[in-house]
């Protein structure tokens, strides 16, 4: 506990919001920088850290949820398997809510579909071993973070014989986006990348976007003292005229990542082309099913394919997900869109934008 407490303490946090003014006077324009991670998002609305960074410093949040960045079409096919006879469902709470084109996970269990949240991977395959007369399909979403258990789930569902378990695959993976983000509308200063997936992929992902297209990266920490710290590196790097990889979070990151993990997900993952809410097809942001586990592949072994899918209009999320616009820019925020009945995804998770912006951030003190 006392770790943690030293990285909130506020005298410390006083000294590095000083640094960042100092560093920010520096700077010959104002720029942007965006947080790559929703937890980087959450924390920073928890802690009031917006308030911290100079006028000429502005942080935006990027496509860093995964239950935000998962297109209604998957959910959609997710309610089509739910509605199939015989399957069991198995997710993570947060897809529940998650509105697909004319329902959700929730409304469909409500109506008498076996849908049952777990908290691991492992939990699905209990579920299979002990459902024998059931197809248990998981709902496997989620970026590097996530992705090695459930690779090593699928290597223990053939190792052990499970046939009645299978994954309907929406795993992607971060640099990717964060390249294709560097040529959208918005002019990104700087990268804060995110912690979680760092811990796996390590330094080497983010070389493209800092060495090609000159944006800085620093893999930064989620308390309120690396995160200060985290974008006084982007500042500097910024006034001096640099771009380049560094690593904040050297306590918990290594360069090279975690080889362990990342040989699990070539054995069971292949790169393919994948689907971002607001973001669109991006290739090679998405990992498959390789050929040789196929059989663990829901998608293949129900012949499922995703069907025609619409989003709410009047939602922005996929513009939120770009960094172009913010929560209190969309008309349904915290009217018709609240925590308790998202309209968009990124209501739905506690580390989407507009749910930390609703819970911490000015929708908190409207409905104080």
């Amino acid at each position: 506990m006392r770790y943690i407490e030293e990285f909130r303490d506020g005298k410390l946090a006083a000294k590095l919001e000083q640094d960042l003014v100092r560093e920010a006077a520096r700077l010959a324009r104002a720029i942007t920088l965006m947080e790559v991670c929703g937890t980087h998002t959450m924390s920073i609305y928890r802690h009031g850290l917006r308030s911290m960074f100079p006028e000429n410093v502005k942080m935006v949040s990027g496509p860093g949820c995964p239950v935000c960045v998962t297109p209604v079409g998957y959910v959609d096919m997710a309610i089509e398997l739910a509605r199939t006879p015989g399957v069991i469902i198995t997710t993570f709470g947060d897809m529940m809510r998650v509105p697909g084109t004319s329902s959700a996970l929730q409304k469909e269990r409500g109506a008498g579909k076996d849908v049952r949240v777990v908290y691991t991977a492992l939990d699905a395959l209990t579920v299979a071993a002990n459902n024998k007369n059931n197809e248990v399909v998981f709902l496997g979403v989620g970026f590097e973070t996530t992705a090695p258990s459930i690779a090593s789930t699928i290597i223990m569902a053939k190792k052990l014989g499970i046939t009645n378990f299978s994954v309907l695959c929406a795993h992607k993976v971060m640099p990717e986006p964060m390249e294709a983000l560097t040529s959208g509308q918005l002019k990104l200063d700087g990268y804060m990348c995110p912690a979680h997936v760092s811990a796996i992929i390590g330094e080497e992902g983010y070389r493209p976007i800092a060495g090609k297209y000159g944006v800085p990266c620093v893999i930064t920490g989620f308390e309120p003292l690396d995160i200060l710290r985290g974008v006084i590196m982007l500042v500097r790097q910024v006034a001096d005229g640099r771009a380049e990889v560094e690593n904040e979070y050297n306590r918990v990151v290594l360069p090279e990542g975690n080889r362990k993990a990342q040989a699990i997900l070539a054995d069971v993952f292949v790169k393919s082309s994948a689907v971002w809410r607001g973001l669109g097809p991006i290739p090679d942001s998405g990992l498959a099913i390789a050929p040789k586990y196929e059989a663990y592949d829901a998608a293949k072994k129900f012949g499922i394919v995703e069907p025609p899918s619409r989003e709410n209009p009047a939602c922005v999320c996929g513009e939120i997900l770009k960094g172009l616009k913010g929560p209190q820019d969309c008309p349904l925020f915290g009217k018709a869109c609240v925590p308790e009945n998202p309209i968009g995804a990124c209501m739905v998770s506690s580390e989407g934008t507009c749910a930390a912006h609703y819970r911490y951030g000015a929708g908190a003190l409207a409905h104080a």
